[in-house]
């Protein structure tokens, strides 16, 4: 599996979001279309994207009941998506219940893989405002686990807990990690964060930055830096 960057489109309609694209004349990254973007624009941003030859990891972090969860993933799936989620705490049936909805009529699929825990989490939080006693590394990787035994592809952590993921589960699961910041630059509100540089030394397999590069200065610059330090060898 290759590396690879993924920019988060975390803006307000779609406009913005294809005017932000335009910058990219020579590189066609991949990108993260997450809920503040799909709930506005629709799930045609979805295709907009693809057919500027862009590769798409839809976040919506699905959790719901499994046939909820089924029906939905068979609509997002028909959008081309080429990466879709959902919550890992809707249970290892919800999570099989996903990957009976996702698979296209042409047998072709996205991968899929779940969120563990948000990167703004702290163990502090999740102890105290949703009573979950383990510490936080041993609930990550029991979510990654149940992930894995759903038949899911991978799992949404932070940077600094993909390698302990990859020795739970095995270095072909796949770590798509936020919480990626410049050494130079602000964290913002995520309290789980590495560099880009860093985040190669763990072995992680995606990162997602947003506003490292989205609201830098020059964003064709600042994707460039995040791949040179990430994705190349």
């Amino acid at each position: 599996m290759k590396r690879d960057v993924i920019i988060a489109l975390d803006f307000k309609d779609g406009e913005t979001a294809l005017n932000f694209l335009d910058k990219f004349r020579d590189e066609k990254p991949f990108v993260k279309i997450g809920m503040e973007l799909f709930y506005s624009a629709g799930p045609d941003i979805v295709r907009q994207v693809k057919a500027r030859g862009h590769k798409v990891f839809l976040d919506l972090k699905l959790h719901d009941i499994p046939n909820t969860v089924k029906g939905g993933m068979r609509s997002l799936s028909g959008l081309g998506a080429d990466i879709v989620n959902v919550h890992a705490a809707g249970t290892i049936e919800m999570m099989k219940a996903a990957m009976e909805g996702v698979v296209r009529e042409d047998g072709t699929r996205p991968l899929v893989i779940a969120v563990t825990q948000l990167t703004s989490t702290s163990e502090e939080r999740m102890q105290k405002e949703l009573l979950i006693n383990a510490p936080i590394n041993d609930t990550i990787i029991h979510y990654a686990r149940n992930a894995k035994e759903a038949g899911l592809d991978g799992v949404v952590c932070s940077p600094l807990e993909a390698g302990m993921v990859k020795e739970a589960c095995g270095k072909e699961f796949l770590t798509v990690t936020p919480g990626v910041r410049f050494a130079d630059g602000d964290v913002g509100d995520q309290v789980r964060v590495t560099t880009p540089r860093k985040a190669k030394e763990i072995g992680t397999d995606y990162i997602v930055v947003g506003r490292p590069i989205t609201k830098a200065d020059d964003p064709v610059a600042a994707y460039r830096r995040c791949m040179n330090e990430f994705a190349e060898d």
